[in-house]
């Protein structure tokens, strides 16, 4: 009996920290999702890809050049799949270096599951919320990277 004590105690702390963990993230909601990448945790601040480090050349749709900010809990991760509450951030660029577009892929679990529980999301540069969701060009992009997490940009070693 007092061992099925302890395991229930242990138990219940670990759901506590679980849910702290991740009570500070938003849900799948763009206008929460904004908010979260620019004021409560600003993304500019987080750390790039290790193998794909600040201004980089890309392609469509995401434009001729971009930036991948990516927070704690992805870069955190040394295999996919990432952790729930990963975020990357693409700011999308001109060729003349014109901030375009920035595109947000979201790990929330339970959220998508054909798709590894990513949520993506489309913003203007105001915050202004495009496409979000589950947008089939992401989702078949990405796709052809299942095996790394739907991540185009990081390879896993």
């Amino acid at each position: 009996m007092k061992r099925f004590i302890t395991a229930l105690m242990v138990s219940g702390c670990v759901l506590v920290f679980a849910a702290t963990l991740f009570a500070d993230m938003p849900g799948p909601d763009p206008a929460a999702l904004w908010h979260h990448i620019t004021v409560e945790s600003p993304y500019q601040q987080w750390q790039f890809w290790p193998d794909h480090q600040g201004m980089q050349p890309g392609r469509a749709p995401h434009g001729p050049r971009h930036k991948v900010y990516v927070n704690d809990r992805a870069i955190n991760s040394k295999s996919p799949p990432v952790q729930y509450g990963s975020i990357a951030v693409k700011e999308n660029y001109s060729k003349k270096n014109v901030l375009k577009a920035i595109t947000v892929m979201y790990k929330i679990d339970g959220y998508n599951p054909d798709a590894n529980d990513w949520f993506w999301a489309k913003y203007t540069p105001q915050g202004k919320a495009d496409k979000y969701g589950k947008p089939k060009g992401c989702v078949g992009c990405h796709g052809t990277r299942a095996k790394n997490d739907f991540i185009l940009v990081h390879e896993f070693k």
